[in-house]
């Protein structure tokens, strides 16, 4: 199983399943690239504050080969590689011709369309259902269901970030009131889009509750029939970049009205994702019926 750095996973579960992550790069010169689990959210915070201009890099061909050879070297039948949204990085478009140049017929390359823990959540349950014995094609159709069922909410305390990457597509229409508001904005099949438009940071806190409450208790994902006659509960995350205490704040709500929740995940964002959103950004993640396919089983300790 490998995945790459934007999937944000707990070690834990990365040491528990054997999940090789390849990390994107991040650089402030041309001479200070680094992986981006060098780079850490406190570091990325400070020179991002300072002004300084930060600047984002996918993992490479070399690398996604190295990997795929390591994994099928060490006895494996097949690699499932699961990675953010094409539309936002060229990493996908490198573990495809890594695996072309490897081993086509034993590597798949799935498209998430999403990041975070909407991309973790995807290679959590590809992960757990390839530790069964389950084929490489069952178990990447596993990982794109799953990828599918989330919502990715969000909301940044300016476009600006987003603006210089080149990464908010439509949402180019808010610029020109960005600084009168606080923007919401979703994932929408791999893009970044604008969402609604919220006049106070407090305000942000309440509607991504509520926003995430929605999602959570929208129809049931299809499934097996113990899936379906027996409704799972939603898996959560909630992310942010120095907004610990929003953070806390809106995983505390959430958990208040979506009690028996199979998991929510606190986490800071790396650099790669960090870079583009900036300071004071949060968002939740929120994946309907959970991501695991074993029924009972414990996935609320991370």
């Amino acid at each position: 199983m490998v995945t790459d750095s934007t999937a944000y996973l707990p070690a834990r579960r990365v040491e528990h399943y054997g999940v090789r992550v390849v990390p994107l790069h991040v650089s402030t010169g041309p001479e200070h690239s680094l992986a981006e689990t060098s780079f850490d959210p406190e570091l990325l915070t400070e020179r991002l504050r300072a002004g300084s201009r930060v600047t984002t890099a996918g993992a490479g061909v070399a690398e996604f080969a190295d990997t795929y050879r390591a994994a099928l070297e060490s006895g494996a039948d097949g690699v499932l590689s699961v990675h953010l949204s094409g539309e936002l990085s060229g990493t996908l478009d490198a573990a495809r011709t890594a695996a072309r140049q490897v081993a086509p017929s034993a590597i798949s390359v799935v498209d998430s369309r999403s990041v975070a823990m909407g991309l973790g959540f995807a290679v959590l349950a590809a992960a757990e259902l390839a530790a069964t014995g389950a084929e490489l094609a069952e178990v990447t159709e596993a990982a794109r269901r799953v990828a599918a069922r989330g919502t990715i909410l969000f909301s940044v305390q300016t476009l600006e970030y987003l603006r210089r990457g080149g990464r908010i597509g439509t949402a180019s229409a808010l610029l020109g009131t960005a600084l009168a508001i606080k923007p919401l904005l979703h994932l929408r099949d791999g893009v970044i889009e604008p969402l609604e438009k919220v006049r106070t940071t407090g305000a942000v806190v309440r509607r991504l509750e509520q926003l995430a409450v929605d999602a959570a208790t929208g129809p049931a994902p299809s499934g097996t029939p113990s899936e379906v006659d027996t409704p799972r509960p939603p898996a959560l995350a909630v992310h942010h970049l120095a907004a610990p205490e929003r953070a806390e704040a809106l995983a505390r709500r959430v958990r208040e009205r979506l009690p028996g929740h199979s998991d929510c995940v606190v986490s800071e964002v790396g650099a790669t994702i960090g870079a583009h959103i900036g300071p004071g950004s949060v968002g939740v993640v929120v994946l309907p019926g959970g991501w695991s396919a074993t029924a009972g089983a414990p996935h609320d300790e991370w």
